[in-house]
């Protein structure tokens, strides 16, 4: 609804900027494509819909404005009120179906969802703990993993949509979803940890460190059921805490141990706020963090929706020109739809042209099969039942083909095309050459969107994986050169990137994205701790060499600032030298990518 206003409006300003200039008008109206279409790259779910409704109601209501001259005909603002009226109209029909058919089970299916994760991981963990070496699969497991959290992030939209409750707190199920990266970045620091550990000391210490949670959490961790986090998740948040506070007092006999028990502690905060996120979804509102209702974008590459803006308003624009040349009376309805198929799949990355393809065919078989119904079902018919009959011969059964997996888009673009094409009146017209340059026009339209994809095609997964982690990379060296720079943004948009990977990149390079979270996170607790522990020179003298790419030298200075802290018995600096054997590890395991940006 709110796309739809937004949409209106801009087309009415732009009249109204136009008046008496069609190509102002035109080149406009292309403008405000491609910025739609950004927009709608830039945000997912229900608000990238909002954003490519605003574009195409816009080219819809310019189309039934220019008509087959080409001039805007001074009815904008009373087009712009019927195709508002008709879409809310529509909407409200739609919800009133809807919350009498529909019941919601999208908060059970995401708690049911949050849980299963949470005890996989969960139990995986203490399984390593229990072990005191690493799994033989475990590497693959948390790449696995990571993918089930990315795809969470669509879930949490249809709670939001279901319960205005769940939107208003909707951060704090945003949080657990950034906490289950956390726990699996803490998880990959302990087990590099055990893999470098020598002898049976590693083995023992991750046992010293399972046996300082209490039981009844360890039997909850170790369970790998979703029972104990659904049926009482404030009670085993407040385990969670007591068994954070038994770790941080736990004494530090060795590096590796204060590293393993620090890192479990990271594993238990995170799955505290996991909790927060199942306590919501149960009822309980009184969250701690649900103050923070914000909208946050972070922007976690500017490239493919600029691409995909360029592409939609060259696309637009070559239409209109080809209408102009051409001269074609329903010109402008090519265009209309046109502007719908590439706004409406620009998202989709990967897959806009084969969907684009897709929407072709289904406005094509939308096309005979709206012939059928208005030249053979529709004349007979003298009364309100039996046109609704007519159109539910078609409508019905492909709506209820869009519930299904097998080629939805084609299902789409039928039932999105087939009315345009009718044009139901009450007093109904059955021109031939009407209907001919009308489904033309939708058609062309859908076709020339598709070739669009193909002249202009979307940014290669293999690409956008490797901006992805540029970005990333490029993010840490200025928070090394930068102490002042805040945690949040740059979390926020490492968040982003992962959630962004496409579904073809490498599960390392997911791996490689968790493994920044560690570094920069140590990178942000030891830049606070080292004037007070007397490892400044050294740690500065680290991140400069980080900076600029040169991983020897940073590991060099980082273990001079080990060396200067192991004269220092204080808590803190136990802390502080297992913060830094972490970075170390990691830097180990990926070292490649952190002094090039490359992978191993």
């Amino acid at each position: 609804m709110i796309g739809t206003v937004i949409g209106a409006v801009a087309i009415v300003a732009l009249t109204a900027f136009f008046p008496q200039n069609r190509a102002g008008f035109l080149l406009s109206l292309a403008l405000w494509g491609g910025l739609c279409s950004l927009i709608a790259t830039l945000l997912r779910n229900f608000g990238a819909y909002a954003a490519a409704l605003a574009g195409f109601t816009a080219a819809i209501i310019a189309g039934d404005e220019l008509g087959a001259v080409g001039g805007v005909n001074g009815q904008a603002f009373t087009l712009a009120i019927d195709r508002v009226s008709e879409i809310w109209i529509g909407i409200v029909c739609a919800g009133i179906v809807l919350a009498g058919t529909e019941f919601g089970g999208a908060r059970r299916r995401l708690a049911r969802h949050l849980a299963e994760l949470a005890g996989d991981i969960a139990a995986r963990f203490t399984s390593t703990l229990q072990q005191g070496r690493p799994e033989h699969l475990a590497q693959a497991v948390r790449r696995e993993l990571i993918r089930k959290v990315i795809a969470t992030d669509s879930v949490i939209d249809e709670v939001k949509g279901e319960s205005a409750t769940l939107r208003y707190h909707s951060p704090v199920l945003q949080q657990a979803i950034h906490a289950m990266f956390a726990v699996l970045a803490a998880w990959r620091t302990v087990d590099a940890r055990l893999q470098r550990a020598s002898g049976w000391s590693g083995a023992r210490e991750a046992l010293d460190v399972l046996r300082a949670i209490p039981t009844e959490l360890r039997q909850a961790l170790e369970a790998n059921e979703p029972s104990p986090w659904l049926s009482d998740p404030a009670r085993i948040r407040g385990l969670c805490r007591a068994a954070i506070h038994a770790l941080a007092e736990m004494p530090s006999r060795t590096i590796t141990l204060r590293l393993l028990a620090d890192q479990t502690t990271a594993v238990i905060a995170g799955f505290s706020q996991i909790l927060d996120g199942l306590a919501l979804l149960a009822g309980d509102i009184a969250q701690e963090h649900s103050s923070d209702h914000g909208l946050k974008l972070h922007v976690a590459d500017w490239l493919p929706p600029l691409v995909n803006a360029g592409r939609t308003f060259v696309t637009i624009v070559a239409v209109q020109i080809f209408w102009i040349w051409t001269e074609w009376p329903n010109g402008a309805f090519a265009i209309t739809f046109a502007a719908i198929t590439v706004i409406l799949l620009s998202p989709r990355a990967d897959e806009s042209y084969f969907a684009a393809i897709k929407f072709a065919a289904g406005a094509t078989i939308a096309a005979l099969c709206a012939a059928i119904a208005l030249f053979a079902a529709l004349p007979p018919m003298n009364s309100f039942v039996g046109f609704a009959i007519v159109l539910g011969l078609f409508l019905v059964p492909a709506g209820a083909m869009i519930a299904q997996p097998w080629n939805t888009v084609v299902f789409v673009a039928m039932v999105a095309n087939f009315i345009p094409m009718i044009g139901p009146a009450n007093q109904m017209s059955y021109n031939t050459i009407q209907f001919y340059n009308t489904a033309l026009a939708i058609v062309a339209g859908c076709a020339a969107g598709a070739l669009s994809f193909r002249l202009i095609p979307p940014i290669s997964p293999q690409l956008r994986s490797q901006r992805l982690l540029a970005l990333s990379l490029r993010d840490l060296r200025r928070l090394a050169v930068d102490p002042g720079r805040r945690q949040g943004p740059w979390e926020g948009r490492l968040y982003s990137r992962i959630v962004t990977l496409p579904d073809g990149a490498e599960p390392r390079q997911r791996a490689v994205l968790v493994t920044s979270l560690t570094v920069g996170g140590s990178m942000i607790a030891l830049q606070q701790t080292a004037p007070q522990l007397g490892f400044a020179g050294e740690f500065e003298a680290a991140l400069k060499y980080f900076s600029s790419g040169n991983c020897s030298a940073m590991m060099t200075q980082l273990e001079a600032a080990e060396r200067r802290l192991a004269r220092n018995d204080d808590p803190a600096a136990m802390r502080a030298r297992g913060q830094l054997l972490a970075m170390r590890d990691a830097l180990c395991d990926h070292r490649a990518y952190f002094e090039t940006g490359a992978q191993d």
